[in-house]
């Protein structure tokens, strides 16, 4: 380790992140406006100009993976590297913080090491924003991160349609990027040693125990499914009920009683999206797709969740008179993080002027999740208040960004410095 890299003196400025944070909202109208940030639509497309626009302004060249990935790096005295990132793609109309918090502290972060005039530590330090992590468009949730991690099955997904029938593929490809040959962007993580992100959390935890900030012990793993009902199409006024065939009532019956399923097992399950066939108030729905999520932070757990949905689906169809299709879109068991990484996270917070807590664990899914599995990696989550995410109301106190900013830091220096 080069004896140049001092951590005493490196301090991430929270007002410079949060300044970013909010020119970044304002290409949506401001804070609580609306994230419009979707992945793969010229919104995306400007807001990663604009994130281009700033590394370059600090003397880094981003570049583009196989995945649509963009990275940046201040290399050290050897091949290894930290990676610091989130991403910047957001849910229509969502919360101004969410991966942006993370992108934009990671900047600061290459920022402050691009001005320092002192010799490199051992360690390089590489800059992310991953494509695509929300999945709200096509369903596929942690496309980026996946590919580098190798556990996307690019022909699995380039079919996955959105709302108006654009192919994930099709998709991708006008923004510069084959989803069939992804494979290759993992050679971007060869000489990585960790990945730290920092997110909200996105819930309730933190702010019911009163903490501005906290180490994450690991993500929830999850299930999702499209379950198709088929039924027949027929007059709302002339179909006896006893005679009816009704596709959407066999959906809606089955997500109830998914949900009380998630309840005794202590797990969350969410029908995120319902749609039915013809569409008109005077005929019976023929036909009904129904999104199924469902996510628990033990896997045996989880395996029971999705086998009793699954059947509770079976079941409920043939009870309507129905038919039921049941296709895989995405499954990823829960992620554990670095026990040695975590010590360090909880250090931090501690440090930062938080208490040294226990860490939490996220229901939530994230790029870390997936680069989990290949690296060691760490989170830390700064509170949500209101605990809500997904929504334009989605905000953190200031304390909590203050906090958890220069936790972050203090983690980051921590590293390069050595002394773990």
């Amino acid at each position: 380790m080069s004896p140049g890299f001092d951590r005493t003196d490196f301090r991430l400025d929270a007002a410079t992140v949060v300044a970013d944070l909010d020119e970044l909202a304002q290409q949506s109208g401001g804070r609580f406006a609306g994230a419009d940030r979707l992945a793969w639509t010229p919104q995306w497309l400007a807001a990663r100009a604009w994130l281009r626009t700033k590394l370059g302004s600090i003397g880094l060249e981003p570049e583009e993976d196989a995945a649509g990935n963009l990275w940046a790096t201040v290399p050290g005295d050897s091949d290894s590297f930290l990676i610091v990132g989130s991403h910047i793609d957001a849910v229509p109309d969502g919360g101004w913080l969410d991966g942006a918090l993370g992108v934009l502290t990671a900047l600061e972060v290459v920022r402050q090491l691009c001005r320092r005039q002192e010799p490199s530590s051992r360690l390089g330090v590489r800059f992310v924003d991953w494509a695509d992590e929300e999945g709200a468009r096509f369903g596929r949730s942690l496309l980026g991160s996946s590919a580098c991690a190798g556990t996307l099955s690019p022909a699995a997904v380039a079919g996955l349609t959105d709302v108006d029938g654009v192919t994930l593929a099709e998709a991708c490809s006008a923004c510069g990027v084959d989803v069939l040959s992804t494979a290759s962007a993992a050679s971007f993580l060869t000489g990585a040693v960790a990945y730290l992100e920092l997110h909200i959390e996105q819930g309730p935890v933190l702010l019911e125990s009163g903490r501005l900030a906290a180490a994450v012990s690991g993500t929830f793993g999850v299930e999702r499914h499209l379950v198709v009902f088929t039924g027949q199409t027929a007059h709302a006024g002339s179909t006896p009920m006893a005679m009816r065939r009704d596709s959407l009532v066999a959906a809606a019956t089955a997500a109830v009683a998914i949900r009380q399923s998630a309840i005794r097992h202590g797990g969350v399950a969410t029908v995120g999206r319902m749609t039915s066939a013809p569409g008109l108030i005077t005929a019976i729905a023929g036909r009904t797709e129904m999104q199924l999520d469902q996510r628990h932070l033990d896997p045996a757990a989880l395996t029971a969740m999705r086998d009793e949905a699954l059947a509770i689906c079976s079941e409920t169809a043939a009870a309507f008179g129905c038919e039921v299709e049941i296709l895989d879109i995405w499954s990823i068991p829960p992620t554990q993080f670095d026990p040695d990484l975590i010590e360090i996270a909880r250090d931090a917070v501690a440090a930062a002027g938080d208490e040294y807590g226990p860490p939490v664990p996220s229901g939530a899914l994230h790029d870390a999740t997936e680069i989990g599995r290949v690296i060691p990696t760490v989170m830390i989550f700064a509170q949500s208040d209101p605990p809500v995410s997904h929504s334009r109301v989605e905000d953190s106190p200031p304390a909590a960004l203050e906090l958890a900013i220069d936790a972050y830091g203090r983690m980051v220096a921590r590293l390069l410095r050595g002394d773990v």
